[in-house]
């Protein structure tokens, strides 16, 4: 009995470690591979004022920094919840869907998590609300930059 105990209480407690971020990516074509990787291979040191931090999982299509980490996963497939119709965030050539009710929320700590419409292969970040507004911005314009310089333009999110 008291095993069962000790574990009832350490179970929440390794719930809320956090540890290194999990990259995980669908299969991709070795050209979309190959395009995340020069993606990858490119991010900053430093994001939104955060050094990078460590990741696990399909590392070459990822990136993380701070503590907690703002997330990015190249590769990724279409958010489920994005239609035509939907509104994107742009910034000069990007176009980075937001679910609308983080993006209609007054709330700011809510963490984001925005995928880049325009380009292809598909790129997701996830800002936590510690950091907004500033890092959402700062994240989206500072990846935007490589992702206009890596990846192909293929449509065009408003």
């Amino acid at each position: 009995m008291r095993g069962a105990v000790a574990c009832a209480l350490l179970l929440p407690m390794a719930a809320c470690s956090s540890g290194p971020p999990t990259i995980d990516v669908p299969e991709l074509s070795a050209a979309d591979a190959t395009a995340c990787h020069a993606l990858v291979a490119a991010v900053p040191d430093t994001l939104a004022g955060h050094d990078r931090v460590a990741v696990t999982g399909d590392t070459e299509l990822g990136a993380a920094w701070g503590d907690p980490a703002i997330v990015l996963t190249c590769g990724v497939g279409r958010p489920e919840d994005f239609t035509d119709s939907s509104t994107c965030v742009t910034m000069d050539r990007t176009g980075w869907y937001v679910p609308d009710e983080v993006l209609l929320s007054d709330d700011e700590s809510r963490d984001v998590t925005t995928t880049e419409m325009n380009y292809r292969p598909r790129v997701r970040l996830v800002v936590p609300g510690d950091y907004r507004p500033e890092g959402f911005s700062d994240s989206i314009a500072t990846i935007g930059k490589l992702i206009e310089k890596t990846l192909d333009r293929t449509g065009r999110c408003l």
